[in-house]
């Protein structure tokens, strides 16, 4: 940073983490033209991840709750630029942005590079197929807006298709398959069986809802393998009253058109297949820039978020591998991971540019909640809550469920135009089907 200059502040990706941070930068500094704030994204629009399961079921309508990253900017002091980073010049401290084309592969914007003198890379996590034969091919994932409206608009056609044609239904025709029983596995296949029994409320009663299979594939011995047993053993009980078949002890070998085979020999008939089963970085980051990164592409950091081989980059949120302290294993890839470690990135760069020292991050767990749709929602408190684990369900579970977006927005927004988003929300839920039907 070169003497009487501002400081150039570059955020890579515009996820939960990601967009709070910048906002909050952009608020504090930008707008008061302490720092030059700019946020880098491959697409134009935020939602929140943790409801790309709805919008993939089509409880949920992207484009009534996305956030425009241009319109964002606009209110909170940042420049937001569209592009996808591919590259990183350490030395002269530089992204550069891969070129961005238009859907007929027309080049709209050029190749650019920008500067930073801090940059923190927020790129979140895409599904980790393993190199499982046939995954990437026949399944459909759920990393992005677009992957879950692909998702719903597939889901859409298969339905339309079995009620209108003259003969009876094929084995596996609308059946769906989730390989991986973590969160987003469990949640969605709940709402795809709240979606088959909607559908018939507006005219798709020759599909019945006992015709549509929906089967949950897991390696590990249990549901939500990395929540508290009890809290696995109570999403079970609720799935398995709602008629969805869960398999746990079964890997997956093989995915083809038609159907999912395991290890054991088991051969599950599946029309739609979606894969959840695991995680990694985007493959980018793999080395970039010369900076240590673990075999799913996680960039190293130190308790600073810093990473280990240069303290001018950063990195938060599922793209990151942190310890945890007083555990053998990596911060988990949560939104409320996202959150606290935007808020210390935050202090962080604040306090060097007033010569101050570095906060570390101790990442706090307040627990976990798994929605099943309108049927359920179940949970546990800890951290400072309560001590241990106390497990929760039903409407006090929903009504803290619901609350975790609302903080998110909070962060955004601010107290006072969330409180008119959700007036707006009730008043269109009045009148919009309850499913999206397009």
């Amino acid at each position: 940073m070169t003497t009487n200059s501002i400081p150039k502040i570059v955020v890579v990706g515009g996820g939960a983490g990601g967009l709070e941070l910048v906002t909050k930068l952009g608020r504090k500094l930008g707008k008061k033209g302490k720092a030059e704030i700019k946020l880098v994204d491959s697409t134009t629009t935020h939602i929140w991840k943790p409801l790309l399961h709805e919008v993939a079921a089509g409880t949920l309508d992207s484009h009534e709750d996305e956030i425009e990253y241009l319109a964002q900017a606009m209110c909170s002091g940042f420049n937001f630029r569209l592009g996808k980073m591919d590259g990183l010049d350490r030395e002269n401290k530089q992204i550069s942005v891969a070129p961005t084309v238009n859907a007929k592969g027309v080049e709209i914007i050029p190749r650019r590079t920008f500067d930073y003198d801090f940059l923190i890379i927020s790129v979140g996590s895409v599904s980790n197929d393993f190199g499982i034969q046939g995954v990437e091919k026949n399944c459909c994932f759920l990393d992005t807006t677009s992957q879950a409206e692909v998702f719903q608009t597939k889901l859409l056609e298969a339905y339309f298709r079995a009620h209108t044609q003259d003969k009876p239904l094929d084995e596996g025709q609308l059946d769906i398959a989730i390989v991986g029983a973590g969160a987003t596995g469990v949640e969605l296949s709940a709402q795809l069986h709240e979606v088959a029994h909607t559908l018939t409320i507006y005219g798709l009663d020759e599909v019945k809802p006992e015709d549509v299979k929906i089967t949950i594939i897991e390696a590990a011995d249990r549901v939500l393998p990395g929540l508290p047993e009890n809290l696995s053993a109570a999403t079970q009980h609720e799935l398995e009253k709602l008629g969805v078949d869960v398999l746990t002890n079964e890997r997956v070998v093989q995915v083809t058109p038609k159907n999912i085979k395991t290890e054991s020999g088991k051969v599950i008939p599946a029309a739609i297949k979606v894969w959840a089963a695991g995680i990694k970085a985007p493959d980018f980051l793999k080395d970039i820039g010369g900076l240590e990164t673990n075999w799913i592409n996680q960039l190293v950091v130190k308790q600073t978020l810093q990473t280990t081989l240069d303290d001018d980059i950063y990195s938060i949120g599922d793209c990151c591998a942190c310890k945890w302290e007083g555990h053998d294993e990596n911060v988990p890839p949560r939104a409320q991971a996202a959150h606290q470690m935007a808020s210390l990135v935050y202090k962080s760069i604040r306090n060097r540019m007033k010569d101050k020292d570095l906060p570390e991050y101790a990442y706090h767990d307040y627990g976990s909640l798994v929605s099943l749709g309108r049927y359920s929602t179940v949970g546990n408190m800890m951290g400072s809550i309560s001590k241990g684990s106390l497990m929760i369900e039903g409407f006090m579970a929903r009504m803290m469920y619901l609350s975790l977006y609302k903080m998110h927005q909070v962060s955004l927004f601010g107290f006072f135009r969330v409180g008119m988003l959700t007036i707006s929300h009730l008043f269109r839920r009045s009148v919009h089907p309850k499913i999206k039907l397009h």
